[in-house]
């Protein structure tokens, strides 16, 4: 296999060699470029598997080579150099498209694991591509917003889950998206001209579940007037999403395990068997196999709808995809109420980053929606937002915003380390870094951890 090539643009010569040297050390083909305007160039000649690009260049500065290369390329991972940069510039380049950013004086550690990491997610992303032509099938996932490494894992598995007839089980807590999953499976199948069916069974009572699910004969019970379609029934041919599973009862759990053996059921106060042919996908955001062990769950039906579990990443494990988010739902409220919000100002995207979103994605988006209809300006700041999110920033001691890449990295380290216990090892997995280069870390910023 030929090495992976990568281009080097930085107008410090002594920088670029340091960088070689590093680089080849590893095995990677290295191009030179001593501005911006010859970074674009070379682009334009050949292909490259990563660019590694100073923010400060003569010419053509990094953030406008970084825009013209994406737009030859728009596949090609652009990892940002800067000694002079702040949140905001840092902002700025990964809202265009920028894989990730280093600042200088850089970790060689730091930025060999960078490296391979960009070069390994877009290697993930041509597989992906190459299987789903084996497959002869276009996948769309379009309407889920991520590029984080956690969602490109997803994507390939949904890629390979969604043309098949498998029953599907997706876990994940409250906000994570799984009803959007679910429907992306179905848009991916060869069910997608049939009819896709959802039933929430924690908005439903007990009384009326069975009744929803399978329909009900006129006069099977008090207020039955008419005779009833099941959705199960509504849904022949195609799918039923079945979310909350584990809120249902022990007979409606065992009325839905009979669908999956036989293929049939009876709707309440009848006794024809209706025959129907439905994919099942179902969801829950509870452990499942702790709901067996307590006897609240039965065994046999979640082991017939866990054929292929699928677990969706809460947005505290992707914070890469916070500003893609963000960004995506500002443009969709600032439409829908005719409000013009050009973005957000640097601490506010840095504020998201530092909040966990217990809520998720579900959080995030009535946050933007709310920010956007109370902002009293055409940028959202820090003010606009609610106390628990604007002060996420701070740590312990209440200190300002850290308004620095230098101040963001510490206060980061700082945060893992408490997360951690001070466990070193762990914030430094955490973090994707080398033990030896957090520690580093800790001695430069004086950490007491």
């Amino acid at each position: 296999m030929p090495p992976k090539t990568i281009l080097i643009a930085d107008d410090e010569e002594s920088h670029r060699l340091m960088l070689r040297a590093h680089l080849e050390g590893e095995g990677f083909e290295i191009v030179e470029a001593s501005d911006g305007q010859d970074a674009v160039a070379k682009v334009k000649e050949r292909i490259f598997d990563l660019a590694l690009m100073d923010i400060r260049m003569p010419i053509i500065d990094g953030m406008e080579s970084l825009r013209r290369i994406k737009e030859v390329n728009p596949t090609i991972p652009v990892i940002m150099m800067t000694a002079y940069g702040s949140i905001d510039s840092a902002v700025k380049a990964l809202q265009s498209g920028a894989e990730d950013y280093l600042t200088k004086p850089l970790d060689m550690d730091e930025l060999i694991i960078k490296v391979k990491k960009a070069i390994r997610y877009r290697q993930l992303e041509e597989e992906n591509i190459l299987y789903r032509e084996r497959l002869g099938i276009r996948f769309d996932f379009s309407n889920i917003i991520g590029k984080s490494p956690k969602m490109l894992e997803l994507f390939e598995t949904l890629s390979m889950v969604a043309p098949t007839e498998a029953t599907v089980l997706l876990l994940g807590e409250s906000g994570t998206g799984k009803e959007i999953i679910a429907n992306a499976i179905h848009q991916n199948s060869p069910r997608r001209e049939r009819p896709y069916v959802k039933v929430n069974c924690a908005a439903l009572p007990e009384t009326l579940l069975e009744s929803e699910l399978f329909g009900h004969e006129k006069g099977a019970f008090t207020g039955a007037i008419d005779k009833k379609k099941g959705r199960f029934e509504r849904a022949d041919g195609g799918t039923i999403f079945l979310d909350e599973i584990g809120e249902m009862s022990f007979p409606t759990q065992t009325k839905i395990l009979r669908v999956l053996q036989e293929r049939d059921f009876e709707p309440v106060g009848g006794t024809k068997t209706i025959k129907v042919d439905v994919r099942i996908i179902a969801a829950t955001n509870k452990n499942l196999e702790e709901e067996v062990r307590q006897g609240r769950f039965r065994e046999d039906l979640y082991y017939r709808i866990n054929v292929v579990p699928i677990t969706i990443p809460p947005l505290r494990d992707r914070k890469e995809d916070i500003p893609l988010l963000a960004e995506h739902f500002l443009r969709i409220y600032s439409g829908k109420n005719r409000r013009v919000i050009k973005g957000f100002e640097p601490k506010v995207m840095g504020a998201f980053i530092h909040y966990s979103w217990p809520g998720n994605v579900r959080e995030i988006e009535n946050i933007v929606e709310r920010t956007v209809i109370m902002s009293k300006g055409d940028i959202i700041t820090l003010d606009d937002l609610p106390p628990a999110i604007a002060g996420a920033q701070q740590d312990e001691g209440r200190t300002p915003f850290p308004t620095s890449l230098r101040d963001v990295e510490r206060a980061t380290i700082v945060m893992t380390l408490h997360q951690t216990g001070g466990n070193r090892t762990r914030a430094a997995a955490i973090l994707g870094i080398t033990r030896k280069t957090l520690q580093n870390k800790i001695k430069e910023y004086g950490i007491d951890s």
